[in-house]
């Protein structure tokens, strides 16, 4: 008797039996830059306080288990769990991580696991480089295929942190493939993992945000290496079944279908259809419309010469912008609430003509001048500005001293996946993230090691360049 297949056996069918060759250049092309990106503010990443927070309580209440590398700490190992969790702290530590639409990000909770793995993996059975970006590309696959099953998915979340939950079931599947589980070992990884997912928005803007993306990394990695050892769960875990909810705890408008089997005319990875949206520096997404709209503004105010707008010419500023609770911030009292303030970024940009890394500084964020425009700013909602990464503009009024105003409007920023940004581009922020901890030879080797994975024979050559 042939048994029904369910949503849960599809997934697990799909993760186990996807092959090198359905990748096509397009998906090879930005997964590449996903992985180059998501190194880059890694490292950058492992310069902050809640990384160094991270590291420590993993040094101080584990045994040492010295396998895997930890982003800009050279000599430094861990297991390969509490490296992927660390490494996934440093990747989201400052908000500068890659987005995706429906929203979430990504590389962060799929990266660090895949390559602790690929540490732990003996040299004699290393993956290859496209095996490796295979598994990575999974995890992604995995991610976007769940959140295209609800449409609340798709907005600016309200509820759960979308990477604590579908990074989590996404670094699973990842991880299950690199260890070719069976397909029933990997709807075992997926629904071990559903029972490990989940964080609450209330906890975005502070230094427990980043611990998300760490813990759908290490947590997705040991569900992975759990359901390898036999442990099982629920193999309906993705299905919809009335009266007990699965997956669809997370969303409540949760709608699941089968995921097609990759066959011999290809699969098309959804990385195809929608591409990523990388950040020019380190906020939540939604700042970037804002921050060139004020910049925009900035240069009418300026002229052709760099310098800076005083407050004294400013008495209003008008944000046009989604209405979302947890990034509307008037005064931000720390770095990671200014990374998820309208307001700040606007009057960063709109006082420098642009927001960098040290903006977020103590010092530039307790500037006088800053404070005076902060105090200035008024909002708007309009009814055509929903809180949805692929539809949302930032529109920016200043309403000068003299009476006159001046406006700047926002659509598609540089950067978003509408505007991506130009491998040029990509590789200069790398090279400045990188380049926090690593010496200019090393940085231009990882970006060489990346660009080449595709066509190594085994990862140990990225892996050397990490450790």
């Amino acid at each position: 008797m042939m048994l029904t297949e369910t949503v849960t056996s599809s997934f697990g069918k799909f993760i186990s039996e996807i092959k090198p060759q359905h990748m096509s250049p397009i998906v090879l092309h930005r997964s590449k830059r996903m992985v180059l990106d998501s190194i880059g503010v890694g490292l950058i990443g492992s310069t902050t306080e809640v990384f160094e927070l991270a590291l420590q309580h993993c040094q101080h209440m584990y045994a040492p288990d010295n396998i895997s590398f930890v982003y800009g700490r050279r000599g430094t190992k861990l297991s390969p769990t509490l490296a992927s969790f660390v490494n996934g702290v440093a990747t989201h530590s400052m908000d500068f991580d890659d987005t995706w639409h429906p929203a979430t990000h990504p590389s962060g909770a799929v990266l660090p696991a895949v390559l602790a793995l690929s540490d732990m993996i003996p040299a004699h059975r290393k993956p290859s480089g496209l095996d490796f970006l295979l598994a990575f590309n999974v995890g992604v696959e995995i991610q976007g295929r769940l959140m295209r099953f609800s449409n609340e998915a798709h907005n600016i979340p309200k509820r759960f942190h979308p990477p604590s939950v579908v990074g989590t079931m996404g670094s699973a599947a990842a991880c299950a493939h690199l260890l070719s589980l069976d397909p029933s070992q990997c709807s075992h990884a997926l629904a071990i993992a559903a029972s490990l997912a989940g964080a609450p928005m209330a906890n975005a803007a502070t230094q427990s945000k980043p611990l998300h993306i760490g813990n759908a990394s290490r947590l997705g990695l040991e569900a992975a290496m759990l359901a390898s050892r036999g442990l099982e769960a629920s193999a309906l875990v993705l299905d919809a079944v009335e009266g007990v909810a699965g997956f669809s705890a997370f969303y409540e408008d949760y709608v699941p279908q089968t995921l097609e089997s990759p066959s011999d005319n290809g699969h098309v990875f959804l990385l195809e259809e929608q591409d990523m949206g990388f950040k020019r520096f380190p906020a939540h997404l939604g700042m970037h419309w804002v921050a060139d709209a004020a910049a925009s503004v900035h240069k009418l105010l300026v002229g052709v010469k760099p310098g800076k707008v005083s407050p004294s010419q400013v008495q209003d500023i008008l944000l046009r912008i989604p209405k979302s609770k947890y990034i509307n911030r008037p005064f931000p009292e720390s770095e990671h609430e200014a990374r998820h303030s309208f307001q700040f970024n606007a009057c960063c940009a709109l006082l420098d003509g642009e927001v960098t890394v040290q903006s977020f500084s103590e010092a530039a964020m307790n500037r006088p001048e800053l404070l005076a425009l902060l105090s200035r700013v008024r909002l708007e909602h309009p009814q055509d500005n929903p809180a949805n990464f692929n539809l949302m503009y930032g529109e920016v009024q200043v309403t000068l001293a003299g009476g006159d105003i001046l406006r700047g409007r926002c659509d598609t920023f540089y950067g978003h996946w509408r505007n991506p940004l130009t491998n040029e581009s990509l590789r200069k922020k790398f090279r400045h993230n990188a380049g926090a901890v690593l010496p200019s030879d090393m940085v231009e080797q990882l970006i060489e090691a990346v660009e080449d994975l595709d066509r190594q024979e085994n990862c140990r050559v990225l892996l050397s360049q990490l450790h």
